[in-house]
């Protein structure tokens, strides 16, 4: 290259040319930063605690809020998450989101732990799941719900000055919901694996819990909505089927007792070809992990677990465009599920094909599509595509990822982020004047909401930041969940 270089001035242009294009690829991939993004992913879930703040906490701008909760019911339910942009604890995609985070360090430990996140993650689970300890007040009755959505998306208020009805609403063994108790099971026996070796005693309380949570599912069927009304506005279960047999799987995970893994391959039913992986569907994770038992040689390759393993792996090769029925992408390459946070499914289906890229990869295996052979290799390209896309390589070169980057959401759609901080400003802010102060201000948010995985683009990559673009800009817990692990997989 040296001599190159002295031979002719055109030679010198064409080696300035040629390194341009050799450095701009590598600022490209060394501009995609896996662990900021890592870490401001775990930090969102800060912003949304409700209750008392510890001492330690990373996010200044939120203070204490939601301290009498469960005082209606007569029993302490402060604590957990709040769901989005609103001040409401929905139990239902809190639970999931904790079944995801606990499944990202089960899969991601090392990972984390190399990346000194582990904690953090650990931690985001643990403000969940203690809360989750505290709804299970009895074998067979369970917390639902702590807020009322319709009260409180009337308000456009900080947690921290809540003057909205704060319900609590609960399932048990006469009012019945299999679908909220079997995905908290899920997630107290995945987080009881995440903290098995870290802090066994508490490890053992979450499976115990767990434990009791799925007799409850599983033998007072009925769906939550059908028992609490007032949940079915929100969060609707379109069944409770896939949440017993998700809990089952994870039971067995965290047991190894047979008895989980008969009732998983005793159903009869395998949820056939799914079309998305969410809080309300569960059926793809079930299939991904059954496939995880095949592929161990743990079960026989045929009949139902063949079945969970060839539907599973249809899933996904639908989104790497080699199925029968593919799902959409936009102009820019991002998978694209509906107009409604859609990013809620992005990260979930992205997730599964990372840890199944693990899984194929382990065992020197690769999945035979109607469109051709998929490699692991293929798997994790995919995944690390959606992933850039979200964090700025898209048409629009914005990061759907709030505070990542240059550009990004600045009027996301968020109680607490639109309003003055109470450490700033601690003069209440008032139900109505949340609208007319800060929700209808046409500017940047006051506080940024960072790490926040937003709804995102529409299915031709438009995105408009309005604060009342909810569908778009609003963040949510069960976003970002499916993201840490494989955000963990790519630093």
């Amino acid at each position: 290259m040296a001599s190159s270089y002295s031979s002719s001035s055109s030679s010198i242009v064409g080696m300035l040319v040629g390194l341009g294009v050799v450095l701009a690829h590598i600022n490209g991939c060394l501009g995609v930063d896996y662990k900021g993004a890592l870490t401001k992913s775990l930090l969102y879930y800060e912003a949304q605690r409700s209750g008392k703040l510890p001492q330690n906490q990373r996010v200044q701008w939120r203070g204490d809020s939601g301290l009498h909760d469960g005082k209606d019911a007569g029993i302490d339910l402060v604590g957990g998450y709040y769901d989005a942009g609103d001040n409401v604890k929905f139990g239902f995609p809190m639970a999931f989101t904790l079944t995801m985070l606990s499944w990202s360090v089960v899969e991601y430990k090392a990972q984390l732990g190399a990346k000194h996140e582990l904690q953090n993650a650990l931690t985001a689970i643990k403000w969940g799941t203690d809360y989750l300890l505290k709804a299970h007040t009895e074998p067979n009755v369970m917390y639902c719900e702590v807020g009322d959505g319709d009260s409180d998306h009337s308000c456009w208020m900080r947690p921290e000055d809540m003057t909205t009805p704060r319900t609590s609403f609960r399932i048990d063994s006469q009012h019945p919901g299999s679908d909220l108790a079997g995905e908290s099971a899920a997630a107290l026996a995945a987080a009881s694996v995440a903290f098995k070796s870290s802090n066994p005693a508490y490890s053992n309380t979450l499976l115990r819990h767990a434990k009791q949570l799925f007799d409850f599912a599983r033998n007072n069927q009925g769906l939550y909505q059908n028992s609490v009304p007032v949940v079915g506005k929100f969060y609707p279960s379109s069944g409770f089927q896939d949440e017993l047999l998700w809990a089952s799987a994870w039971l067995y995970r965290a047991t190894g007792d047979q008895t989980y893994l008969n009732y998983l391959g005793g159903s009869g039913n395998t949820g056939g070809t799914r079309t998305a992986f969410s809080w309300d569907d569960k059926f793809v994770g079930v299939q991904i992990l059954a496939a995880k038992l095949v592929l161990d040689g743990k079960v026989q390759p045929s009949g139902l677990w063949s079945d969970f393993k060839s539907q599973g792996e249809q899933f996904l090769c639908s989104c790497l465009q080699k199925g029968n029925n593919n799902v959409k992408k936009t102009p820019g390459g991002l998978l694209s599920f509906g107009d409604w946070n859609n990013l809620q499914f992005v990260t979930t289906a992205t997730f599964l094909a990372t840890v199944y890229s693990d899984y194929l990869a382990a065992k020197h295996a690769s999945i035979q599509c109607v469109g051709g052979l998929v490699q692991p290799s293929d798997l994790i390209a995919f995944a690390k595509s959606q992933v850039d896309y979200i964090l700025g390589s898209n048409p629009n070169q914005m990061s759907y990822m709030v505070g990542f980057g240059s550009n990004y959401p600045t009027q996301v759609h968020h109680r607490g982020a639109s309003i003055v901080s109470i450490k700033t400003n601690p003069n209440p802010v008032s139900c109505q004047d949340g609208f007319n102060l800060w929700f209808n201000r046409n500017a940047p948010n006051p506080n940024v909401l960072i790490g926040a995985v937003v709804g995102g683009p529409d299915a031709n990559d438009g995105y408009s930041d309005q604060r009342n673009n909810f569908n778009m800009g609003e963040a949510a817990i069960a976003n970002n969940a499916p993201l840490v692990g494989v955000l963990a997989k790519l630093a």
